[in-house]
């Protein structure tokens, strides 16, 4: 059997809410539990055996991912290509565009998967799941469960229980429809582009009298070709119970750190650091880039992430955090729920801060909640802090609860602010 896998990682007008994060480097490149974020995806389906090729596919420009390309083929020894659209043509109509080099070599099928989505990818089974039907599927999709509160927020799936087949989908709906949600993850039948292409075809007509060429190629997966072909038995669902959640905020970032860095224990434990002679004290998981330097007097973790080039000073406490490459955060500092961004420096004996949003410990399916920036009062909601690149921090104060923008200097202590 022969795959590919095709990677949907949008573009720079997307992951605006991941901002100030995504100004320095494109979202997908950022990086959680030490990997940036769409090399976890990459990771996944290197995994797969039957897969031959892996496709990125957004309108960033190619000069940025082309380092990222060459050094994943040479980690992961398998066909990787950047393929650029020249605007958002959404999740079909890039797929669509692209459709020569999808069926290039005649796979027999091809994973999609969005960009902004984490978790513990079960590809090879749900390509088993695919592959047993009794009936050939066009889409396979993978779902999960969520609360009946928060289902609304997702693409939700009506299954026949017994035959997994999609009867009924909605994307975003209302009101409460199916506590099954769409984890954008897929898997194709080639004979989709027939299906696409009837759609771009269709449009071609009706958009002809304006000029808006745009619209006429943006396609959405979900709402154009999974709303319509619900029912009629072509599509189906494989529904998985492992750890998944949406990447749409930099607090969301903090999340999907602490579960990577616990898949590792499974997957790459050699990538968490242990405790011994001259290291710092480890409590939990922790990834250290082999190039930082961390003080052995420095206590770190629960679920933290230091980046390449970091300097972390004596007695320094950091947890539930990440910190980015070549920041210094100097002795006897404490950074709870905090991304530190690039080149940034944290003076001494300061805290800096963050609220954590994530899902209630208490309800079974919850997921994380993406909490808008401000609330109806017009206030700050508590959030991580977060620390843009080149940012520094003095010696003796406190950042609570805040946003700082790249190229900041702050004079003094701040409270649920932003600093533009």
């Amino acid at each position: 059997m022969m795959l590919k896998a095709v990677i949907l990682i949008g573009g720079p007008q997307k992951g605006t809410r991941f901002r100030p994060l995504s100004l320095d480097v494109p979202k997908p490149l950022f990086p959680v539990a030490g990997l940036p974020m769409v090399q976890h995806h990459i990771e996944a389906c290197a995994a797969v055996p039957d897969i031959r090729e892996i496709l990125l596919l957004g309108y960033f420009p190619a000069q940025q991912l082309q380092q990222f390309v060459a050094d994943m083929i040479a980690q992961y020894k398998i066909r990787i290509r950047y393929l650029q659209e020249y605007h958002a043509l959404g999740t079909a109509g890039g797929i669509y565009h692209f459709r020569d080099q999808i069926k290039s070599g005649n796979p027999d099928a091809f994973f999609v998967l969005n960009g902004d989505v984490c978790g513990d990818f079960p590809l090879q089974e749900m390509l088993d799941f695919h592959t047993g039907l009794a009936m050939p599927s066009l889409i396979t999709i993978m779902g999960t469960e969520a609360t009946r509160q928060q289902s609304t927020m997702y693409g939700c799936i009506v299954e026949d229980k017994e035959t997994h087949q999609i009867l009924h989908y909605v994307e975003k709906p209302s009101t409460f429809v199916s506590p099954l949600i769409n984890c954008g993850v897929y898997i194709c039948s080639p004979d989709i582009f027939k299906r696409v292409g009837e759609i771009f075809n269709s449009r071609q007509d009706f958009y002809s009298s304006t000029d808006d060429g745009e619209a006429t190629e943006s396609i959405q997966l979900e709402q154009d070709i999974l709303m319509p072909i619900a029912g009629t038995g072509q599509a189906y669902v494989y529904t998985t119970d492992r750890w998944w959640s949406q990447i749409k905020t930099a607090g969301s970032a903090i999340y999907a750190n602490r579960h990577y860095l616990q898949l590792y224990h499974r997957t790459h434990p050699s990538r968490l650091t242990e405790n011994g002679p001259n290291k710092p004290k480890i409590v939990g998981d922790v990834y250290i880039h082999p190039s930082a330097s961390v003080d052995p007097s420095a206590v770190l973790g629960p679920n933290v992430s230091v980046g390449k080039n970091a300097v972390i000073g004596a007695g320094v406490r950091i947890r539930e955090s990440i910190v980015l490459g070549n920041s210094t955060i100097q002795e006897h500092s404490c950074v709870l729920y905090t991304v530190v961004g690039w080149n940034s420096t944290v003076g001494a004996w300061t805290r800096l801060e963050g609220t954590p949003c994530d899902p209630n410990p208490n309800k079974p399916f919850a997921k994380m909640d993406n909490v808008p920036l401000f609330n109806t009062e017009g206030k700050l909601n508590p959030s991580i802090t977060i620390l843009g690149c080149n940012v520094t921090v003095p010696s003796e104060v406190i950042v609570l609860n805040s946003i700082v923008l790249p190229y900041k200097d702050l004079p003094h202590s701040y409270k649920n602010e932003i600093i533009l």
